[in-house]
């Protein structure tokens, strides 16, 4: 596929500041690769940050600047970032807690700021009417709101964004997994995948995946469900479940109490390692999915059954198995017939690598980023109140 080609920069020096939170979604890896490209072509970018982000991400190895702030939207938090931000070109958050604590910090002045959503926030109750609330601010607050999905794109316009646009999530390059690779030398293994796959407690035993939140409405009781049936097969498959969520505690209760070949990982950093070692990804959530896994999926081949999300359905087309929300017999029926066939595993191996090779590259989002940039530059927005008409 050939790149976009990168638009040349109108304004020598332009100084693009980008926050975010931790970045586990997904989305630090993303900006340590949006920083490496923009840096390469002559932008100056600073990334403010937890410490924790920059110690997984590197941002700094990308050549960009690195400003530690907090995650919380105190007035300390607040005033750092008005500081950092103060000489920027343009402002760059990604997500929407980072987009609130941005929108605090410009309060009216003439920064541009642009806001990526990687993916929805869930909340119920008081804190759901929160988040609507956050939505509202940052969505008008920015000069233009980039979705990851067309749901997204759709979602910032009903909540009063002035410009929304779907943007090219690239796929970032992946960095060598060097504990695993010291793990296979010290091992004896030259497969940096069994060694992987041992050091997770699976060799010699079908590895599934699972992603997604552990809360009511997350599809994680059909999951359990549908292990408990396929747990009878020999070899036991196991499955790891990378997220976390207020259902923790009473999910491992029942695994505990089932004696079910599951394992609860938490949130891991280490997202793309895991799809990586897996024979298969699992995705039973109804609401928004992890994407950057589901991207790892795809270029690594490990084919994938999920409940048929829209941004799902979008991204993978033919490399999936789909299943309803919340049949675990239906999930269970799916892993259970792609484990006992390789073929149709290899079918599905080869339709992600090529969804994998056809997608935008880190060029193309660059690319796409830049032309952002420099309509800004050359058109200052203010702060304004109320709601715009959506673009059509």
């Amino acid at each position: 596929m050939s790149s976009t080609p990168v638009p040349p920069r109108r304004e020598p020096g332009l100084h693009a500041v980008h926050v975010l939170g931790h970045g586990r979604s997904g989305s630090g890896a993303q900006v340590r690769a949006l920083a490496a490209g923009l840096v390469a072509r002559g932008v100056r970018v600073t990334v403010c940050a937890p410490r924790c982000a920059e110690r997984a991400h590197d941002f700094t190895g990308s050549g960009a600047d690195f400003a530690a702030t907090a995650l919380r939207a105190d007035p300390a938090t607040v005033a750092v970032l008005r500081a950092v931000c103060a000489g920027a070109d343009v402002v760059h958050a990604h997500g929407l807690r980072a987009a609130f604590r941005v929108s605090l910090a410009l309060g009216r002045g003439s920064v541009p700021l642009v806001v990526t959503w990687h993916r929805r926030a869930y909340a119920e109750g008081v804190r759901g009417g929160l988040v609507r609330l956050m939505e509202r601010r940052t969505a008008r607050t920015a000069a233009v709101v980039l979705g990851a999905t067309t749901e997204l794109v759709d979602r910032a316009r009903r909540r009063g964004a002035r410009d929304a646009r779907l943007v090219s999530v690239m796929l970032p390059p992946r960095r060598p997994p060097a504990e695993s690779r010291r793990d296979a030398v010290r091992s004896g293994r030259p497969d940096v995948r069994t060694a992987r796959r041992a050091a997770l407690g699976a060799p010699g035993r079908p590895l599934l995946l699972a992603a997604g939140r552990l809360a009511p409405g997350e599809g994680m009781r059909p999951l359990l469900d549908a292990a408990r049936a396929w747990s009878v097969r020999e070899p036991r498959p196991l499955l790891l479940v990378t997220g976390d969520g207020p259902a923790r505690t009473a999910l491992q209760r029942r695994i505990d109490f089932e004696d079910l070949p599951v394992r609860l990982l938490g949130r891991r950093p280490d997202g793309a390692d895991l799809v990586a070692a897996a024979d298969v990804l699992l995705l039973p959530g109804r609401r928004d999915a992890p994407l950057p896994l589901v991207r790892e999926a795809l270029r690594a081949g490990v084919p994938l059954v999920a409940v048929g999300s829209g941004a799902v359905r979008d991204l993978v087309g033919d490399a999936a198995e789909f299943v309803p929300y919340g049949d675990p017999r239906a999930l269970a029926e799916a892993v259970g017939g792609l484990l006992a066939d390789p073929g149709r595993r290899e079918r599905l191996r080869a339709a992600g690598r090529a969804r994998a090779a056809h997608g935008p590259t880190a060029e193309d989002t660059v690319a796409q980023v830049l032309s952002v940039y420099d309509e800004l530059a050359g058109r200052p927005v203010r702060w304004r109140r109320g709601r715009s008409a959506a673009p059509g």
